[in-house]
């Protein structure tokens, strides 16, 4: 008999040779309806897979994570298929789900088009609607490679060959179109819902690889029904138009080019906004008990290869060779022996500790050309860099501190929703597993010492020490992972950081590293998404343009654009010979929050007529120049400014 436990920790029984169809037949004809395949110890499998052991079982539908990620399996199957049948001579290759759907490389001679995806897509529901089984068969290995060989499809025979000699060769069969795949899948393809939408094309190179054949790729989604899918594809719409790229060239705020790429020219508007993150963090920091240092750019090779970087980075470092003097220098990819550095000059005492380093680190980083997405993903950035040095027994109050601080500025710059990642050792790391136990176990003891909830994310720790990483949600969902703090014993043993303890005797410290923003590059592209680019007045780089009517009120324009401006807003002014209307509509779009119109009754009663971005005309006040400056100043200043 096989014995099998359920979720609610009851047990039953079944005769050999029971599968997971069975399994929910037993408990319901409406259940076994719904199943997509089940998993065994956690182990999925295919529903109709005979259960050769006892173990714990769950029956995998629609409602699960697995059961949407089994959609988007099969759907990709359903893609390829579909694409075969219809392109005669069309090799498969590879088709894994990726975050929101799945792709398929394809090889082919003649290029595809999105003009082609309508077809595609009617070919797909066609499949869907024949409902074709879809069954596993373990194949010999030769046999395989030959049958796939003789088919003309090249390079599902590699994949084949390079498979491990130990490897079970499955082969899944839908109708009779066939295909190489671990599994597992549905049982057929009538139960993928009509819920999917081919999304792009793109280039792949065959395993990755420039020096192989060039690959057509084409990307979908597929979601567990139609109302799904349209949000999803609402949400997308709704990205595009948030898109921070379109909204900084819309806005003048910055721009990249081919002869600096992954680096970002800074315009005017862009650097004031950039200024503001950065006062501001300045100003938090400094509130924390944060003293701020600067360190170089270039640093001897040896730094990196003592702290572990250059075994771990060394593919992601800008190199200076110096012939005349035989050094080979790196531009810092990251600020942390350099902290080092500035606690390691002058001997330090446990009355100095904890001892909270900041910097406004620039740091560069290669990533290839094709990974680089405007502010996202650049090569030249600035974080918000720290390392708190400090003694064993300080570490629950300097992580909860820090915390409170993060929640704190990300609540300032409109993100209430975040998540707390704990990440613990990775496979590839330094340090014993002794270094590494008492690493997670104090980070972990800090991390519920807060107060938060915390998830669980196994084997993602930096390579020198557990973390907590910090994701936000933006405006429309979207989760970014900015802050974090690591808890490292590594490399002040390896830099050789020390300070004198009571007992007068050296002791190592324990160093956490620790960001809120991450990078700014990054952290302002987030911003502007999650504001669609109506920035916070107090965030916006122009608070507030003073227009005209008539040219009459000209000189009382700049006159009350240079009080505004003296009282600390930043301020512009727009005689143009244009209709107020038009300028109003072009200042909105340009997501000016403020627009002051002067016209002649306003300069006669020194007042101004103010209209907010978004309120529309129904809510212009009419205020006097006096209580105009009192009022925007209060309503602009940065949240840690603010007095009641």
């Amino acid at each position: 008999m096989i014995d099998l436990e359920f979720p609610d920790g009851s047990h039953r029984q079944f005769e050999k040779g029971v599968n997971g169809l069975d399994v929910a037949m037993g408990i319901s004809p409406g259940l076994a309806k719904q199943a997509f395949a089940i998993a065994l110890d956690d182990e999925l499998r295919d529903l109709k897979r005979e259960i050769e052991h006892d173990g714990k079982i769950r029956i995998i539908t629609a409602r699960d994570p697995e059961g949407l990620e089994l959609i988007r399996h099969d759907t990709a199957h359903v893609l390829a298929e579909a694409v075969q049948e219809l392109f005669a001579g069309t090799q498969v290759t590879i088709g894994p789900i990726i975050e929101d759907g799945f792709y398929y490389d394809f090889a082919r001679d003649e290029p595809f088009s999105t003009e082609d995806f309508e077809k595609i897509e009617a070919r797909m529901a066609q499949i869907i609607a024949r409902d074709e089984p879809i069954e596993r068969e373990v194949w010999d290995r030769n046999d395989a490679i030959k049958m796939f060989e003789e088919k003309g499809e090249t390079y599902k025979a590699e994949l084949i060959s390079d498979l491990p000699e130990d490897e079970v060769i499955t082969l899944y069969r839908q109708g009779n179109w066939v295909d190489l795949c671990k599994g597992p899948h549905l049982p057929s393809t009538g139960k993928i819902p009509k819920a999917f939408k081919l999304m792009k094309l793109a280039g792949a190179y065959w395993r990755g690889d420039s020096s192989r054949a060039q690959l057509q790729r084409i990307y979908g989604t597929a979601w567990t029904n139609p109302k799904e899918l349209r949000s999803y594809l609402t949400r997308l719409e709704e990205a595009e138009k948030r898109d921070h790229r379109r909204l900084g060239n819309a806005l003048n705020l910055f721009h990249f080019q081919e002869e600096a790429q992954g680096q970002v020219f800074w315009h005017p508007d862009g650097w004031t906004l950039y200024r503001a993150v950065q006062d501001y963090m300045r100003r938090r920091q400094i509130e924390g008990g944060y003293e701020e240092i600067n360190t170089p750019q270039l640093m001897d090779r040896k730094f990196w290869e003592q702290s572990g970087h250059w075994e771990k980075y060394r593919e992601h470092m800008f190199i200076s060779s110096i012939d005349q003097e035989d050094k080979v220098l790196a531009v810092k990819p990251m600020n942390c022996p350099c902290h080092v550095q500035v606690f390691n000059h002058g001997q330090k005492s446990y009355r100095d500790l904890p001892l909270r380093l900041a910097e406004f680190g620039s740091c560069h980083r290669y990533e290839p050309s094709g990974a680089l997405h405007g502010l996202m993903r650049v090569r030249a950035f600035t974080q918000d860099d720290a390392h708190i040095f400090c003694r064993e027994d300080q570490i629950t109050e300097e992580v909860k501190a820090f915390c409170t601080l993060l929640q704190s500025v990300y609540a300032d710059f409109g993100f209430t929703e975040v998540e707390v990642r704990f990440a613990d050792r990775p496979e590839m790391r330094v340090g014993s597993d002794e270094v590494w136990d008492k690493a997670e176990a104090a980070l972990k003891a800090a991390a519920d010492a807060t107060g938060l909830e915390v998830v669980y994310n196994p084997g993602d720790g930096a390579f020198y020490g557990p973390k907590l990483d910090f994701a936000l949600k933006d405006a429309i969902g979207r989760e970014w992972q900015t802050g974090t703090i690591q808890a490292d014993f590594n490399l002040p043993e390896r830099l050789n950081a020390s300070y004198v303890g009571e007992d007068g005797e050296k002791h190592r410290p324990v160093m956490l590293h620790r960001a809120i923003l991450g990078s700014f590059e990054r952290f302002i592209g987030i911003l502007l998404e999650h504001h669609a680019g109506n920035l916070p007045l107090w965030l916006a780089p122009v608070q507030v343009v003073v227009t005209t009517i008539t040219s009459d009120t000209d000189d009382y324009a700049r006159e009350a654009a240079e009080i505004l401006r003296a009282a600390g807003l930043r301020v512009k002014t727009d005689l143009r010979n244009e209709k107020i209307n038009y300028k109003v509509r072009e200042h909105s779009h340009a997501k000016v929050p403020v627009i002051a119109v002067a016209g002649n009754r306003e300069a006669e009663e020194r007042t101004l007529a103010l209209r907010f971005l978004g309120a529309g005309n129904k809510h212009q006040q009419v205020l006097s120049l006096d209580e105009v400056v009192a009022d925007l100043t209060k309503r602009a200043a940065p949240p840690d400014m603010k007095t009641a």
